[in-house]
């Protein structure tokens, strides 16, 4: 079907292009971008109205869990997929703790034909950097990435062997890999359930010191000085990670760093009242933590907002705090809190849509996040004025675990398409 958009304002943040235009789609690919009269608008095409609304390249979500296989009692890559879509994400990379670990060419494929088979996002799978992330035999890389995966990954837990770590990250260089580290040195955490601070004390809850992650972030990029190799720190929560991070990117280092919404919009007071969906690893910061997590986003430290989504099942998380699991979900948020960056005066827009649409994929190395001719037409639209509160029992995956449940948000996705075809209208879903 041959799609016109009409009216619309076309932001595409990796071209810088942001102008009042229409989008013409045909076979499933991007055909022109412009004015009515100035592009061709073949006459069959279906006429979709988008006066009032953003168009932008579909987003990118570089860190989520979709459980499947193993945990499909958690979520599934068919409810993942329709969570994704109703927020606007048409990319995602999914993390390798699934249920047999994704350490071999043959989970690569079960994940990607799932994938295929929902039908309403494209799933990118991250493969494991050690064999079932026991953080001890390096996984072969090379046929992970001739299978499928586009980067590799430990997370849920942190490559603590550095001598595992080295030879990871001068591996990963014959194949241009990327290595993302979930920072956490497990000796420091010990126990931990929250950010070790007042509110822990309070509280009575075992902390998690934040020289946990930044200390195993020093040491990562010491070796990245010697090896060469892409590193990448997930979900970054710390000003003192923040501060390593910024310290090797002066330095010329291939060094990267991603923010989930909940370090930049809450705090470790959100656990207050032991709601165990403020309950995450990394955990929720101190407010300084928070300003600093700002600043580097304002000063381009961190290039990337990623939910790290993490589904659950509703016993995992009705237990008292320290044995409830850790995470929360976040798809169908990223873009209404990313848009909380541009009110608050952190970032514009054309910076903001680059965090969660062409920076996590240049670094993943696909081909997504770009709204251009000749590109194909993965793409959302949205009202950026439209004011909502989030309710976890509409939204759309198998889990409901949201940490912004009752918070009032502004940003909604209208409709998103995936080659030119609507996998999500706000309207009729």
């Amino acid at each position: 079907m041959n799609i016109h958009i009409a009216a619309g304002r076309v932001i595409d943040p990796a071209s810088g292009f942001d102008a009042t235009a229409d989008v013409v789609i045909v076979d499933g690919l991007v055909r022109a971008i412009g004015r009515p009269d100035q592009i061709d608008i073949p006459r069959d095409a279906q006429r979709i109205g988008a006066d009032g609304l953003i168009v932008a390249p579909g987003l990118v979500d570089m860190h989520v869990h979709l459980r499947e296989p193993g945990y499909e009692y958690k979520e599934t890559i068919a409810g993942g997929s329709r969570a994704a879509a109703a927020g606007g994400v048409t990319s995602m990379a999914a993390m390798p703790n699934t249920r047999p670990v994704v350490d071999d060419t043959s989970i690569v494929g079960y994940i990607l034909q799932q994938a295929q088979r929902a039908g309403l996002a494209r799933v990118y799978p991250i493969g494991a950097i050690t064999q079932g992330l026991q953080g001890e035999q390096i996984t072969e890389m090379g046929l992970l990435q001739q299978a499928g995966c586009v980067a590799f990954s430990d997370d849920g837990r942190a490559v603590m062997n550095s001598a595992v770590m080295r030879r990871a990250l001068d591996y990963s260089r014959a194949f241009g890999a990327l290595i993302i580290q979930h920072a956490e040195d497990s000796h420091l955490s010990g126990h931990g359930c929250m950010h070790e601070g007042v509110i822990s004390s309070r509280l009575g809850l075992p902390g998690i010191p934040a020289v946990a992650e930044e200390s195993l972030v020093e040491r990562d990029i010491r070796l990245v000085e010697i090896t060469g190799g892409r590193y990448h720190v997930a979900h970054i929560s710390t000003s003192g990670a923040v501060e390593a991070v910024a310290w090797a990117q002066q330095k010329g280092l291939p060094v990267s760093c991603e923010v989930a919404p909940h370090h930049f919009a809450l705090t470790d007071a959100a656990v207050a009242h032991y709601d165990t969906n403020a309950k995450m690893s990394p955990p929720l910061r101190s407010e300084s933590h928070r300003q600093s997590i700002l600043m580097a986003l304002s000063k381009g430290i961190i290039t990337v907002i990623a939910t790290d989504h993490a589904p659950h099942e509703p016993d995992s998380k009705e237990v008292e705090f320290c044995r409830a699991s850790n995470g929360v979900v976040g798809l169908e948020t990223l873009l209404p809190m990313a848009l909380e960056l541009i009110r608050d005066g952190v970032l514009d827009w054309r910076r903001c849509l680059a965090t969660i649409t062409c920076n996590p994929a240049r670094l993943l190395g696909i081909q997504a996040g770009q709204l251009a001719e000749g590109q194909p037409a993965d793409l959302v639209l949205f009202d950026a004025e439209e004011k909502w509160h989030v309710d976890a029992a509409k939204l759309h995956g198998t889990s409901r675990n949201t940490c912004f449940h009752g918070r009032h948000v502004q940003g909604r996705v209208k409709m998103t398409f995936l080659s030119g075809r609507a996998v999500h209208n706000d309207e009729t879903d």
